[in-house]
């Protein structure tokens, strides 16, 4: 026997383990595999299992919930219709439920949501709204309609019963692998996919570890055992955008701060490295968040050094953009510790590039950008292979020790965001520049509107754009500001409704452009 808190915050006793087993959610969600990963049980030496949620009709675990919870609503509920804010799966799910039972759904979504996943909504029967730029505004607009129009609003993952269905996944699991298991990892966002599984393997497997995944730029649910109470994150990242998420539902929480055993928490490359590593097992591309079980058991696995254990990764979801895949690509050999990024000074004369190529030994060249600056020094912006961290670490090492000047930029995100498609342009009449990282909604109009709203105080020097088919566009900007004005520009940067970040002093704009 579990609780949860209702509510009015008041602890009530409800035995989740009934209420799986006792959802009838199978005349339309699938009983999916658990399949055998054999490239990465070799690499790992575990024996890996990837729980394929991935091939439910909506391409994710949601269906499961949503179904659920419709099914458990009044007569009076269902002939009124439903409403939720959401800018993907769960709204899929839905809105799939909901055709199945013949009610009428209202999905509210961003207006920065993928026409993709807009379509796929529409496709399945529900009126789509789109409201706002972010979450937050879409499901403002949501509870209006639920005071207005009497709808009844289901919530992605913050509700018994939507945690029940999703719960599914754990007795399936249990069903189909009666046999030792020693960890399962899910994904969390809000937190509904975790508590399901936890609530119902806890009870009856206790002695299989729950480990719970968080991308690192949205660990709400780490942040909130470390307080020991829900709080709220400042930022939340977007990259994997079907579980950045703020702060850990009050629900889950309540079950996830006694279930789940540890919270990892992985880094954009390493999520992308897990869906290369899901692809050459399975053929099948995850998002991100549908991936992050897979990198959070690659983390465990290098983290505590275990061999031979039987591991399990639940694979979330498979609801992604082709156009972000150019992305990922890029990050995969950094994610997989197998490429290091640095900035080195070498002399500009022949022979100095094969001379640095001989330095390196045993190690491949994977990028070299360069262009000429001056009749002394050359910067390049260079991708090496190497085997681990801890190889990259020894040739950095090894490069100083021969007297090498370099950064290394393995880690520095406006690095590879930008820098890498940028280096070989160098100013020498720009003066009093500052350099801006931002991001903002990605809509049609959104850059020509920043671009209208940034160019109209400060000349712009640099500018680098590149659409990666996420929901926000990301951006890096030269401006140029004499001292008196600096004062005057960050008022205006922070009034302007933007993320941004100064990277006047990030090394490798001043290897490369300053």
């Amino acid at each position: 026997m579990t609780t949860w808190l209702n509510h009015m915050g008041n602890s009530m006793p409800l035995n989740y383990v009934q209420k799986i087993q006792d959802a009838k959610i199978y005349d339309l969600a699938l009983k999916t595999p658990v399949d055998h990963a054999p490239l990465l049980s070799q690499r790992l030496n575990n024996k890996v299992l990837l729980k394929r949620e991935d091939l439910q009709p909506v391409f994710s675990f949601k269906l499961r919930g949503a179904y659920n919870k419709l099914l458990n609503l009044s007569k009076q509920q269902l002939n009124t219709g439903v409403v939720a804010a959401s800018a993907g799966n769960h709204a899929q799910g839905l809105a799939l439920a909901a055709k199945k039972m013949g009610i009428a759904a209202t999905i509210v979504m961003p207006r920065t949501t993928p026409r993709i996943k807009v379509d796929a909504v529409r496709s399945r029967g529900a009126e789509v709204l789109l409201v706002g730029d972010s979450y937050d505004e879409a499901a403002a607009h949501a509870t209006e309609l639920v005071k207005k129009q009497g709808l009844t609003y289901i919530h992605p993952f913050d509700d018994p019963d939507v945690i029940a269905g999703q719960g599914t996944i754990g007795m399936e699991i249990l069903n189909q692998h009666p046999d030792h298991l020693d960890a399962i990892f899910i994904a969390v966002g809000g937190g509904g996919l975790c508590a399901g599984i936890a609530a119902y393997v806890k009870q009856l497997r206790p002695e299989i570890k729950i480990i719970a995944v968080e991308s690192d730029d949205a660990a709400c649910l780490d942040a909130a055992m470390k307080a020991g109470e829900r709080v709220t994150l400042d930022q939340v990242g977007i990259f994997a955008d079907g579980t950045a998420v703020a702060q850990i539902g009050e629900v889950t929480f309540g079950l996830l701060k006694d279930l789940v055993d540890e919270v990892i928490t992985v880094s954009t490359d390493e999520i992308c490295a897990a869906i290369k590593d899901v692809y050459n097992d399975t053929r099948a591309i995850c998002e991100p968040s549908g991936a992050l079980g897979t990198a959070g058991l690659k983390k465990y696995v290098e983290k505590h050094g275990v061999e031979n254990q039987t591991l399990l990764s639940v694979q979330c979801g498979a609801n992604i953009d082709f156009d972000r895949l150019r992305y990922i690509s890029e990050r995969t050999e950094i994610g997989e510790k197998r490429e290091a990024v640095l900035a080195v000074t070498i002399d500009e004369k022949p022979g100095s590039f094969q001379s640095f190529c001989s330095d390196l030994g045993r190690h491949s060249i994977s990028e070299f950008n360069y262009r000429y600056n001056d009749q002394q020094q050359a910067h390049i912006f260079v991708g090496i292979q190497v085997s681990s961290d801890a190889d990259r670490h020894a040739l950095v090492a090894e490069l100083q020790q021969k007297n090498y000047e370099l950064a290394d930029l393995t880690d520095n995100e406006m690095a590879k965001l930008h820098i890498r498609h940028m280096v070989g342009g160098r100013a020498v009449e720009v003066a009093e520049e500052q350099v801006f990282r931002f991001e903002f909604p990605e809509r049609p109009g959104a850059l020509l509107n920043f671009l209208a709203q940034l160019g109209g105080r400060f000349n712009i020097s640099m500018f680098h754009y590149r659409n990666h088919g996420s929901a926000f566009g990301r951006v890096l900007v030269g401006l140029q500001v004499n001292r008196k004005s600096r004062s005057e520009l960050k008022e205006f940067l922070d009034n302007l409704g933007y993320r941004y970040a100064d990277e006047t002093d990030n090394p490798a704009y001043q290897f490369f452009l300053s």
